[in-house]
């Protein structure tokens, strides 16, 4: 829990990202079990939660926060728009981000896998940072409530400790 690493990433006009949440990297938190990823997530109710890829284009959630674990290969994700910061993840580590961070993929192994999952099981919705997107965004994610559990450690760990 002690090696988290925390960004923020600032509205880029298109991107709106998050105001007052970080977006939280746990490198290596399933390092020793990656295959256990969604059984965690799940048991701490992030929930709705699948297995794939993550989109080649700039996108973000206005509704919900969002948590991607690693479960093989690695990939290189632009996280925070086109001002944001390439994030290189690998098999166990997990990304989690809040309401509006904008993510794609740049590059990825054959092999790169990840499972999302969102607080409560939220249906998660799309935003590609239009312009008609706004205002509407801001306040979806303004009024996205905190999770009640951190999604790797459940009732402790960072987002207990840095988001409420």
């Amino acid at each position: 829990m002690g090696n988290s690493q925390f960004y923020r990433f600032e509205d880029d006009g298109a991107i709106p990202n998050n105001p007052s949440l970080e977006v939280i990297v746990y490198p290596a938190a399933f390092k020793e079990n990656p295959q256990e990823i969604e059984t965690v997530f799940n048991s701490h109710d992030w929930t709705n939660s699948w297995t794939g890829g993550v989109f080649d284009y700039h996108h973000y959630h206005s509704n919900t926060h969002e948590v991607l674990g690693v479960r093989s290969g690695s990939a290189t994700l632009h996280i925070g728009g086109e001002q944001g910061e390439a994030l290189t993840v690998a098999a166990g580590d997990v990304v989690l981000l809040p309401a509006g961070t904008g993510h794609k993929k740049l590059e990825a192994s054959s092999d790169f896998e990840i499972v999302g999952a969102y607080p409560g099981g939220v249906s998660y919705n799309l935003k590609t940072g239009e312009p008609g997107e706004r205002p509407y965004v801001l306040e979806d994610i303004q009024n996205t409530p905190l999770p009640k559990n951190d999604p790797v450690f459940g009732s402790e760990g960072p987002v207990i400790e840095k988001w409420t």
